[in-house]
């Protein structure tokens, strides 16, 4: 089997690049995301023809949404024009190549159980941290969907019922890196739009006590996240994606505070294993590959 053309579909940019079966990125590129979904899929095809490798096998996708074996992508997101329409029936028309979706933070966890940091692991839980909380459920080295496609979307999931009226109780509200950046703006009475996450760690480190705080409680948080996931689904490892998982110190501090969340249950007997994703701009692509391999292999048997 030759390459599988890979493509990223984002909100600002689409990435792309040929993927060979051992998971290695060659012809990388990116551009702006096109306006419409014709103009998506003539730049797709032009992609394609533009490839000098000859021996490409199919077209892998990474998207946003909820995707469907069929090729219809529910939800949505910050390309409309993707949601409803067959797009793994469109993209095999234009290019005449077999293609597969999948959504993008079941890619990040089918890149890392293929050649990153869940390499060799079965069962495995990976949260993807940014302005919400996102993740996938691996189950026997395969992504596990569920009945209403919303395996593995952590971000709903109900943390502190008695924070409603103020618009934080689900793991998205509480323990995004948006989560700190709400928590300092109430406590200094200031606007959202001035903080950004980077300012506010580099506060805390010069000894900003309501910074601090905040990061404190986003840890804590998060550390209780992870301890439901644990009990709830078992699995062998929980890796943490996003930009939050570059913080050297970030394992460290989960698992202080796990620490005191198991040490405070008397019936808990595990502690969660968590550990940073391998692959950050990559993972994607990666994953959109590996998955486009497994639907073939599934196919053939």
């Amino acid at each position: 089997m030759g390459n599988i053309l890979a493509f990223d579909l984002g909100g600002t940019h689409i990435k792309y690049g040929l993927v060979n079966q051992d998971g290695a990125i060659t012809n990388k590129g990116h551009t702006q995301t096109p306006d419409n979904l014709e103009n998506l899929l003539t730049f797709i095809h032009s992609q394609l023809q533009k490839q000098s490798v000859k021996e490409i096998t199919g077209i892998a996708i990474s998207s946003p949404g909820s995707v469907a074996q069929d090729g219809v992508i529910y939800g949505s997101s910050a390309i409309p024009y993707i949601h409803g329409p067959n797009m793994k029936q469109l993209i095999e028309n234009k290019t005449g190549l077999t293609v597969h979706i999948e959504n993008d933070a079941n890619c990040v966890a089918l890149a890392e159980v293929w050649k990153g940091s869940a390499r060799g692991k079965k069962d495995v839980a990976v949260v993807v941290i940014g302005t919400g909380v996102g993740g996938a459920l691996v189950k026997d080295g395969t992504i596990h969907k569920g009945s209403h496609l919303h395996g593995g979307e952590f971000g709903y999931m109900i943390l502190n019922p008695n924070q409603s009226g103020r618009g934080m109780r689900t793991f998205s509200d509480l323990a995004s890196t948006s989560s700190i950046i709400r928590r300092v703006a109430l406590q200094k009475g200031t606007e959202k739009s001035t903080l950004t996450g980077e300012e506010i760690f580099a506060q805390a480190e010069q000894g900003d006590d309501v910074c601090k705080q905040a990061i404190s409680e986003f840890y804590h948080m998060l550390a209780i996240g992870l301890y439901n996931i644990q009990y709830t689904y078992d699995p062998e490892l929980i890796l943490i994606g996003g930009g939050i998982s570059v913080r050297k110190d970030l394992i460290h501090r989960i698992n202080e505070k796990m620490e005191g969340i198991v040490g405070g249950i008397d019936v808990a007997t595990i502690t969660p294993t968590v550990a940073t994703c391998y692959y950050h701009a990559d993972a994607n692509l990666i994953g959109a590959a590996y998955h486009y391999l497994q639907s073939v292999s599934e196919q053939a048997v």
